[in-house]
C-alpha cells in the first residue's frame, strides 16, 4: 500500500504540459533506438542534482568516500540551485538530490528541497543517516521531501562497517526511528523511507532478516541493491557468493562479467540528466568523476546543452555501441534493485 500511494506521489506531480514533454521524450527514443539517429524531442523530466560531494563515510567503492575525485570537493549555491529549477521546471517533475556525496552535509540542504516543492517537483535523496537526530528529522518531513533512502547494508556493526567504513549502525537506526516517529506526530505520509541494503559478501546472510526490522521499525519499503566493483573481472571480496545477489555472473572460464546484455540504446540519455555541485551537466549517475562534461549551466542555458552536438554525439555514440564508452561498462540498467 505505501508503495502504491508513493507511486501515486509521483504521478500527482505531472501537469498537462509535463505529461505531454513526457510522451515527446518517448516517441524521440524509440525513433533514436530503431533508426539508430539520435532524435530528441522535448527535455529531461527527471534529473540528478549533486548537493555536495563530501562524505563522513570511506566505502571501498566510493570515490567520494576514498576521496579519488579528480573534481573539486564542494557544495551546491542555492542561487544556482534555483536556476536550475527555473530553466527546467516546465518539464521536470522528478528530482533525486543526491549524486556523489552525503546530501546532509550541505548545511542549507532542506532549503534544496522547499525549494524544488514550490515548483511542485517530487523530491528525493539517499542518505546514511548520521546527522539525523529528533530535531532534524521533524525538519526533514516539514521539508516536504517526498522519498527518503537509507542506506542499512547490515544488522550488526561487525558486517555494517565491512562497507560503510567509519560508520556507526546504531545511528542509522535511531534516524529511522526519528524519522518514523516524526511522521507520525506530524501526520505526515511523506517522505516514502526506503531501507537500502547494498548486498556485498559480509552481509548478504542477513538480507531475510532486513525486511523484519523494517516491518519492526515502520520504515515503508526494502530494495536489495546490487554493488558496483570496479575490479570485478577475476572476483573480489565483496562480490556475494549468491548471485542472485550480485551484479556479476560468473563464466565458464572463471571470470565474471556483468548480468545481462542492455544493447546500444539508453532510455537515461533521453529521460534525465545530472547536475554536478558546481553547475556541469554530464550524461548520468555512472559519470560519478564527471569525465563527459557536457556543458555548464553557469556558461550556457541548459536548453541550448541539451540540443547542442556535444550532447548529440553522446547520445549518437550510445546507440552506435555502448560498450565503448567507459562509464557504460559497468552499468547496472535492469539488473539493480528489488525488494518488497
Amino acid at each position: 500500500m505505501s508503495r502504491f500511494r508513493d507511486s501515486f506521489n509521483i504521478i500527482n506531480h505531472l501537469s498537462v504540459a509535463r505529461i505531454w514533454n513526457l510522451i515527446l521524450l518517448k516517441i524521440s527514443f524509440w525513433i533514436s533506438r530503431i533508426s539508430r539517429i539520435s532524435v530528441f524531442f522535448g527535455k529531461p523530466f527527471s534529473l540528478s542534482i549533486e548537493p555536495t560531494t563530501a562524505c563522513n563515510l570511506g566505502c571501498p567503492e566510493c570515490p567520494s568516500g576514498l576521496k579519488q575525485f579528480t573534481r573539486p570537493i564542494g557544495k551546491i549555491d542555492l542561487a544556482l540551485h534555483k536556476e536550475m529549477l527555473n530553466q527546467l521546471r516546465k518539464s521536470v517533475f522528478y528530482i533525486n538530490y543526491y549524486f556523489q556525496g552525503e546530501p546532509f552535509l550541505h548545511p542549507q540542504f532542506l532549503d534544496l528541497i522547499k525549494q524544488a516543492k514550490k515548483a511542485k517537483i517530487y523530491t528525493a535523496t539517499s542518505t546514511n543517516a548520521h546527522f539525523i537526530d529528533e530535531n532534524k528529522a521533524l525538519e526533514i518531513v516539514n521539508s516536504g521531501l517526498d522519498r527518503l533512502i537509507i542506506s542499512v547494508d547490515g544488522l550488526t556493526q561487525e558486517t555494517y562497517e565491512q562497507y560503510r567504513v567509519h560508520g556507526k549502525l546504531e545511528k542509522v537506526l535511531e534516524a529511522s526511528k526519528y524519522l518514523v516517529k516524526a511522521k507520525n506526530k506530524l501526520n505526515s505520509k511523506t517522505p516514502h523511507l526506503i531501507f537500502q541494503f547494498l548486498a556485498v559478501r559480509p552481509n548478504e546472510h542477513e538480507i531475510p532478516h532486513v525486511f523484519e526490522l523494517a516491518k519492526e521499525i515502520g520504515i515503508d519499503e526494502v530494495r536489495i541493491k546490487t554493488a558496483q566493483l570496479y575490479d570485478y573481472e577475476h572476483g573480489n571480496p565483496l562480490m556475494p557468493e549468491n548471485e542472485k545477489y550480485s551484479r556479476y555472473i560468473r563464466q565458464n572460464n572463471g571470470t565474471y562479467k556483468i548480468k545481462g546484455n542492455p544493447g546500444n540504446h539508453c532510455w537515461r540519455m533521453w529521460s534525465g540528466s545530472v547536475f554536478t555541485w558546481d553547475g556541469k551537466v554530464v550524461p548520468c549517475c555512472f559519470d560519478k568523476d564527471a569525465k563527459h562534461v557536457l556543458g555548464s549551466i553557469l556558461e550556457r542555458n541548459f536548453n541550448d546543452i541539451w540540443s547542442s552536438e556535444k550532447y548529440k554525439s553522446f547520445r549518437k555514440s550510445v546507440l552506435k555501441n555502448r560498450q565503448e564508452i567507459d562509464i557504460c561498462k559497468n552499468c547496472s540498467e535492469g539488473t539493480q534493485v528489488w525488494g518488497n
